[in-house]
């Protein structure tokens, strides 16, 4: 336990389990207005208490403030204003047309009802964002929760904790703080659903753990996201984005650059702009700039100095400066670098170390990136489109950016989810909701139409065989005359004017 960080008993934890699922069958969540104002609420936690959050994110990472904007606040204040903006619509009933020709003039809608109890655990890389962002969604949909939030970044997570129950409905939202213990306490409680971002390892856990009580879960995982580098792209364009991709948040970034994949005729050209692009954020030693970000702690800086330190192939084309008293590594770039290295290509790097990698033609590198899991995000550098849709049809991904890194989980307007390894289900704006919400299917029929209904009942002949048969089997001409439609108008319309031309004629 950090003095810091005050960890929650398991005895509170059951308590909070129980408590906010017994609120949430009084159905006070479901009320459309109150959503909207715990929606407010949490903006209003965020944004009031802006600076603090700035400086608690500084104290655990040494974020810079815009870094700590972009990264963390701005995601969290624009996803509570979209859904106090949308939230009418897309709670509204969605009315479906039917095709069964017997419901063809019955109510047949799909109403977007709360699962209930959900647990939300966030990730201490971006310790905002990872927690809030899935607890808006999950406040939209009308559920209650329970917000387990990382015990690596403390300060934000103390932070968080002081000031939660001051904005938010206690009765309904509660915040958990612990370590392993805690959250295996957590994890015997049974939900509605569990959504959590982080590592494979504990995700296999969890799976485990939400099996037992048939839970569906949300898992947002990482992987070796990969960037293409295409013979025919901008070199110092491409370089200064990878550089942005990879050193951002010092690479401690699910959807960072892991790796670069660079036709070999411009290796040494990438890596000349790579050197300008980091001098250029950082200056000549980024250990005494206010803009790059520092290792989460000790356990996360052995581990990457092992990971380089343990390497069977390639040389550090730029950096490898380590500083163990205050968890500095430099932007460190490592070119001729095999690809089957067990040490810098066997998991994720989750820092700001970049192996550079040559390959020959496409085929090779989508060959390569195709031996490993499905990584969370995608990058391909390249000006040629043909060149670019082969990629994106033969490698899959979570996500993609053309032309930059990142900036497609930026974008709340698309769901954000990883895929096999890296993976499952999706979030971010309407999506969120989606995920937090159950899809009721209704149909609301009169006490009429008994005549047609009789076909179903025993006993059965061959009439009533052939009426449901009429009415459940649709017939491919449908189909055809549906695809041909526009063809066959015209096709009449033309022999109407031919007709009606000869009988002019005579």
């Amino acid at each position: 336990m950090s003095d810091i960080l005050h960890y929650t008993s398991t005895d509170s934890i059951e308590d909070y389990v129980s408590h906010v699922s017994q609120i949430f069958l009084t159905g006070k969540t479901k009320d459309i207005k109150w959503r909207k104002q715990q929606l407010q609420n949490l903006y209003n936690m965020v944004k009031e208490n802006e600076e603090a959050f700035y400086e608690a994110l500084a104290k655990d990472l040494n974020k810079p403030r815009p870094e700590a904007l972009g990264g963390d606040i701005a995601p969290v204040l624009d996803e509570c204003l979209y859904f106090i903006d949308n939230l009418d619509r897309l709670a509204k009933d969605q009315k479906v047309k039917a095709r069964l020709l017997v419901n063809a003039f019955e109510k047949t809608i799909i109403r977007r009802e709360p699962l209930g109890t959900v647990l939300v655990i966030g990730c201490w890389n971006y310790p905002v964002q990872l927690a809030l962002c899935p607890l808006v969604g999950v406040i939209a949909a009308g559920n209650v929760a329970i917000l387990k939030l990382s015990e690596i970044s403390v300060h934000t997570s103390a932070l968080i904790t002081r000031l939660f129950s001051r904005y938010m409905d206690a009765s309904c939202y509660r915040v958990v703080n612990g370590s392993v213990m805690e959250t295996t306490a957590l994890l015997q409680h049974k939900f509605d659903h569990i959504f959590y971002t982080g590592n494979s390892t504990v995700a296999k856990i969890i799976m485990e753990a939400a099996a037992k009580h048939l839970t569906p879960v949300t898992l947002e995982l990482g992987g070796k996201s990969p960037a293409i580098v295409a013979e025919d792209a901008d070199i110092t364009l491409t370089a200064t984005r990878v550089a942005f991709g990879k050193f951002f948040n010092a690479g401690q970034t699910c959807i960072a650059v892991d790796y670069v994949l660079i036709h070999q005729s411009r290796a040494d050209e990438f890596i000349s702009a790579l050197r300008k692009a980091i001098d250029k954020f950082y200056g000549s030693n980024a250990a005494k700039s206010k803009d790059y970000v520092r290792i989460i702690n000790d356990r996360h800086f052995e581990r990457l100095s092992n990971v380089l330190k343990n390497r069977k192939s390639g040389e550090i084309a730029i950096g490898g400066d380590f500083t163990k008293e205050t968890r500095y590594i430099s932007p460190t770039v490592i070119k001729n670098v095999a690809f089957n290295d067990p040490s810098l290509m066997g998991d994720e790097l989750f820092g700001p170390l970049l192996p550079v990698i040559t390959y020959n033609n496409i085929d090779e590198a989508i060959c390569n990136i195709n031996k490993k899991d499905h990584p969370l995000a995608l990058y391909i550098f390249s000006n040629k489109k043909p060149l670019v849709e082969k990629v994106l049809r033969q490698v899959r991904s979570g996500g993609v950016t053309v032309n930059d890194c990142l900036m497609h989980q930026a974008e709340y307007a698309m769901p954000f989810g990883g895929v096999g390894a890296s993976g499952m289900g999706h979030y971010h704006g309407e999506r969120s909701f989606l995920t937090f919400s159950h899809e009721r299917s209704m149909l609301i029929k009169k006490q009429s139409g008994e005549a047609m209904m009789s076909t179903r009942y025993p006993p059965y002949n061959s009439s009533k065989y052939n009426m449901m048969r009429f009415i459940l089997v649709k017939h491919p001409a449908f189909i055809w005359l549906k695809t041909y439609s526009k063809s066959l108008k015209f096709v009449t319309l033309l022999m109407a004017l031919i007709s009606f031309y000869f009988k002019r004629r005579a």
